[in-house]
């Protein structure tokens, strides 16, 4: 009886949830997984958050998003995939229940997309917490090219502008279309990353959008 309720949960969520679709693989994973309900749960969550903000305001739908996913739990690369700094998919995300600061932009990009936000708006940002010494990734929300943009973060759940968390310090920002360096918390100049063996970013829009992962 549990894994047919687990089953409609998870049938009925992917049926109405656009990004979301698994593969018979992570199908029977979930199914075996102790945390199966609470998976079930999460995408049951999602898909409904989907459904509800669709018309929303955008400012509604930033707040929405980011207080959503800022309810799974925080953890580390080496403690969740036993490696330095790995990328997760929106999907494995809410499949693990578990990420770190990547993780949490990743999905409110690909999640703000899904409920109709122009994805030349929304720019990943790498920052530096001040008191801190490793880099921090937040998600950005420019309502135009000149004004200073909005922050969605998983160390806050408020969404307000870039210049009240002063805190953080911007390294540089990135979407699909380009990468820029800020001045005054706004849009400067535009610039090339530096990724090193492998550009992690195009990893996951592949991942996302070719392979469906």
């Amino acid at each position: 009886m549990k894994q047919i309720i687990l089953l409609i949960f998870i049938f009925i969520s992917l049926l109405e949830a656009k990004k979301i679709s698994l593969s018979q693989k992570e199908y029977n994973d979930i199914l075996k997984s102790p945390n199966s309900k609470q998976i079930s749960i999460r995408l049951v969550k999602y898909n409904r958050l989907i459904k509800k903000a669709k018309d929303f305001p955008i400012i509604k739908k930033l707040a929405y998003t980011n207080s959503f996913y800022n309810k799974i739990l925080p953890v580390d690369d080496e403690n969740k995939y036993n490696v330095d700094d790995y990328w997760a998919t929106p999907k494995e995300f809410l499949i693990e229940g578990k990420g770190d600061c990547e993780d949490y932009a990743i999905a409110k990009y690909f999640t703000l997309l899904t409920l109709g936000v122009d994805k030349k708006k929304l720019f990943l940002s790498v920052v530096k917490v001040k008191g801190e010494t490793s880099y921090h990734m937040i998600l950005l929300y420019f309502p135009t090219k000149k004004s200073i943009p909005l922050v969605l973060d998983n160390l806050s759940h408020k969404v307000i502008t870039f210049d009240k968390r002063i805190k953080l310090i911007p390294k540089y920002i990135f979407n699909e279309f380009g990468a820029y360096v800020l001045k005054d918390k706004k849009i400067y100049k535009k610039v090339k990353i530096n990724w090193g063996k492998t550009n992690k970013w195009q990893v996951i829009l592949d991942r996302v959008y070719k392979l469906n992962e």
